[in-house]
């Protein structure tokens, strides 16, 4: 029997980490049918990455994101508060500029999210990613806010009487916030018509380059991105899809929209600001398949599952890496407070090993492979494709093989049935099975290579 090539058995395992089932064309019919169409359209045509505009080895990360509405973190903000319910179990509150527009501000000292959000958001923006941007500013001062707003607001959403809920509050007082975090969002709008904003790491699979998406290369580089990071709060929720000045269309669509990274307060941990834990985390799930994953940490990585990365997606995540110096680093670092935070390890407060942790993994990446190429990946999804079978992310290469081996029995048995019948001829019948063999030439080889075998 004719061997396939080395690199289709590593290929395989491709399909079984990567790719999921596509969704059929929504039904035209109803309103939900309608917008979920919208949406799987507005996904597809989604950019998450572009060339940065200061190279990120020339980042001055000593000071906020530049962009509509910078604050310098030198600055005092002023702001009044607003009654506003919100998500999550961080410190949180909403307030009004003197401009008359909305922030969000997280604070506190022992707030872990305030360093790590500030930190993954400069890095991200850095590199070209599209992320909210996170202000560290010297204070807020809130007028007419209550003593510990977080509470207060949590209390009124429990029901609790008003009255008990804001005791200690007046409409002159002005609470102060040192150190505050302030949320500027990416530029842009909601985009009508699609539901829930919010996208799932598990949706990137429908971005398509050819509908105006970004690249295969884009999105694996993100995704890499993502695990350095340890950004396993990744729920819907925390990321967006906006559609960018000018590109809205009359129908309220989007000609160009953007998929946008919202809340990365989970990171560098998995306890956030966590660096023993940090430190341990793996890049990879296998590293000789390019297998990245986020499995050890909490929820399992939530809505990220594990992902084959191609060869051009890892090298333009390293191309990205590999342009800042330790010093930009440190700076990174100690900017965004990790050596005021009150860590409980002594070695936590020293900017370097934040660096030394951050370069590790950057090294993990680089001793990973050789990745296959993205067309390579692309023909592996067609050749499987090819006998029916689509496995759904984190399928067993196993339970891939038992299906693959049903068809080839029932093929088989079919073949003997045409030979009984003299549809085929008895001089040619072998001829027919070695041309059986060479379409399932992936039974040829053992399961556990699978996985490990590369080009």
């Amino acid at each position: 029997m004719t061997r396939p090539p080395k690199w289709r058995s590593a290929a395989l395992f491709l399909v079984l980490a990567t790719a999921g089932c596509r969704d059929h064309a929504a039904s035209s019919r109803g309103p939900v049918a309608a917008e979920g169409s919208k949406r799987e359209a507005t996904l597809a045509a989604a950019r998450l990455w572009s060339v940065p505009k200061v190279p990120p080895g020339k980042v001055d990360f000593s000071r906020n994101t530049p962009g509509p509405g910078m604050l310098e973190p030198e600055s005092d903000v002023d702001c009044e508060f607003i009654l506003k319910p919100f998500h999550g179990t961080t410190p949180k509150f909403f307030c009004t500029l003197p401009d008359g527009s909305t922030i969000k501000v997280k604070y506190g000292a022992t707030n872990p999210e305030v360093p790590a959000e500030v930190a993954a958001s400069r890095l991200m923006a850095a590199f070209g990613f599209a992320a909210d941007r996170m202000m560290l500013v010297h204070s807020v001062r809130c007028k007419g806010c209550p003593p510990l707003p977080a509470l207060a607001l949590e209390c009124l959403q429990k029901g609790a009487p008003a009255a008990t809920c804001l005791q200690g509050t007046s409409a002159t007082h002005v609470g102060i916030f040192n150190e505050a975090m302030i949320e500027r969002q990416f530029d842009g709008k909601k985009i009508d018509g699609i539901g829930d904003e919010g996208w799932a790491w598990f949706e990137l699979d429908k971005i398509d380059p050819k509908r105006g998406g970004a690249s295969r290369t884009e999105v694996d580089a993100l995704r890499l991105m993502a695990v350095l990071l340890a950004h396993w709060d990744n729920k819907a929720a925390n990321q967006r899809l906006v559609c960018p000045p000018g590109q809205e269309r009359a129908d309220g669509s989007c000609r160009a929209p953007v998929a946008v990274l919202h809340d990365l307060g989970a990171t560098f941990g998995p306890l956030k600001a966590d660096l023993p834990n940090w430190a341990q985390v793996p890049m990879w799930a296998d590293a000789a398949a390019c297998r990245a994953t986020m499995a050890t940490l909490p929820y399992k990585g939530g809505t990220f599952p594990d992902h084959r990365i191609s060869e051009e997606g890892r090298a333009l995540a390293l191309k990205l890496l590999r342009t800042l110096s330790p010093s930009q680093l440190n700076t990174l670092f100690e900017a965004s407070g990790f050596s005021r935070y009150p860590h409980v390890f002594a070695a936590a407060h020293d900017p370097q090993a934040w660096t030394d942790v951050f370069l590790k993994k950057v090294d993990q990446i680089g001793a990973a492979g050789p990745c296959l190429s993205a067309a390579e990946l692309q023909e592996a999804l067609e050749v499987l494709a090819g006998h029916g079978l689509r496995p759904g992310p984190g399928t067993p290469p196993a339970v891939v093989r038992g299906a693959l081996s049903d068809l080839y029995r029932y093929e088989i048995r079919r073949l003997r049935r045409r030979l009984l019948a003299g549809d085929i001829p008895r001089e040619r019948y072998t001829d027919y099975v070695i041309g059986l063999r060479k379409q399932y030439w992936l039974l040829s080889i053992p399961t556990e290579r699978w996985v490990r075998e590369t080009a």
